[in-house]
């Protein structure tokens, strides 16, 4: 499985050929590796509705013309402008051609900004479990710290797991250890974080943080990959 992190909170994931997108928020974000136009996928995961997670997402599925995967309101929302969707629940899974991928619980807020400066409900966020030729990231999505995380970390094995340090509107990067912890993933990347002045934290001292814990991360910038 290789990761390719696109900046915020977005990645390539591909394995066996295939390639699926998360959360991409590209066109407006100035630190993005690439423009939404580039973005060649099997599909698009969204953990919730918010602007910086779905900003780019109808446009790379009409044009990829493929399926966007997430919660039930946020899935119906784009089968309701034309595009493929597959929705689900918390703790619901599906597998694919390309993969499974099972929602678990985030606490956060979700909601879709239309015209007008109004927001359509956006369901419940979401964590993913991402499986692919049976390597697992755990992309937490935009969440504070909840116990939770032990079970998810017992209930699965976690290759890679990319989890929020920006503080502000998530976990910052104290609880973001914490998680590490209770995860017992393979290696962590730290994710939402330094897009904008509000979460900007220095990545490269929370890797540090969990090594001297004993855990391994690698603070990836836009563009760069990694293997697992």
């Amino acid at each position: 499985m290789k990761l390719t992190y696109l900046g915020h909170s977005c990645f390539i994931v591909e394995s066996g050929g295939k390639k699926v997108v998360i959360d991409p928020y590209l066109r407006n974000n100035p630190l993005a590796a690439v423009k939404p136009e580039e973005v060649e996928v099997d599909a698009v995961l969204l953990t919730h509705g918010h602007y910086d997670h779905v900003a780019d997402a109808e446009e790379i599925a009409r044009r990829n013309d493929c399926v966007i995967v997430g919660i039930h309101e946020i899935a119906a929302y784009f089968a309701g402008v034309g595009l493929k969707t597959f929705g689900l629940n918390l703790g619901g899974k599906h597998t694919f051609d390309w993969g499974t991928v099972k929602l678990t619980l985030a606490f956060h807020s979700s909601g879709l900004e239309l015209e007008g400066g109004k927001f359509l409900h956006g369901g419940q966020p979401a964590g993913i479990l991402l499986t692919m030729d049976g390597q697992t990231l755990y992309h937490a999505g935009d969440t504070c710290l909840f116990g939770d995380m032990k079970l998810i970390g017992e209930l699965h094995r976690i290759d890679a797991a990319a989890l929020p340090i920006g503080d502000v509107f998530t976990m910052g990067p104290d609880e973001a250890a914490i998680a590490a912890e209770w995860l017992k993933a393979k290696t962590y990347i730290p994710i939402h974080h330094s897009t904008f002045p509000p979460i900007v934290q220095d990545a490269e001292a929370w890797v540090k943080q969990l090594k001297e814990k004993g855990l391994s991360g690698t603070a990836l910038r836009p563009g760069e990959s990694v293997s697992i």
